[in-house]
């Protein structure tokens, strides 16, 4: 199975993701790290992504050659994250038949009711729920 990881300015939530599933899953997962720029991405690779590129060309490309795509909610909202979420990079993620498994995060003039009791680290444990779920009913070798 091929995740995504997609963050933009320093790869913080990113990179937190990348060490989480790490911990969580089988090291047979392959990680792409997909920085908007390349302290996002070398912070990605640190955590321990298996490969990992910069750029908008690289989120297109990617974003349909992957089984998941994993980040904060803003990938899907063009010019935020500071204008790094290019139109092409939104339209790309959003039209991939990937799952699509994104951290609600109450920034980029964007206001998602019902988290605001929760931490970052609770948020990101929740979405690493949701691919243990998906990777364990979608792995052949697990059936």
């Amino acid at each position: 199975m091929k995740i995504a990881i997609i963050d933009g300015q320093g790869g913080g939530i990113g990179k937190r993701l990348i060490e989480k599933i790490r911990k969580a899953t089988p090291d047979s997962l392959e990680i792409i790290a997909l920085g908007t720029n390349s302290i996002a991405t070398f912070g990605m690779m640190k955590a321990g992504a298996s490969k990992g590129a910069t750029g908008e060309n690289s989120i297109v490309v990617q974003a349909n050659k992957v089984d998941v795509i994993m980040g904060p909610i803003a990938i899907l909202i063009a010019n935020s994250i500071m204008g790094e979420i290019t139109p092409k990079i939104a339209y790309a993620i959003g039209n991939s038949e990937a799952l699509k498994i994104l951290i609600p995060v109450n920034k980029c003039r964007t206001k998602i009711p019902g988290i605001q009791n929760k931490t970052m680290n609770q948020l990101l444990d929740d979405a690493i729920e949701e691919l243990l779920i998906y990777y364990n009913t979608n792995n052949p070798e697990k059936n």
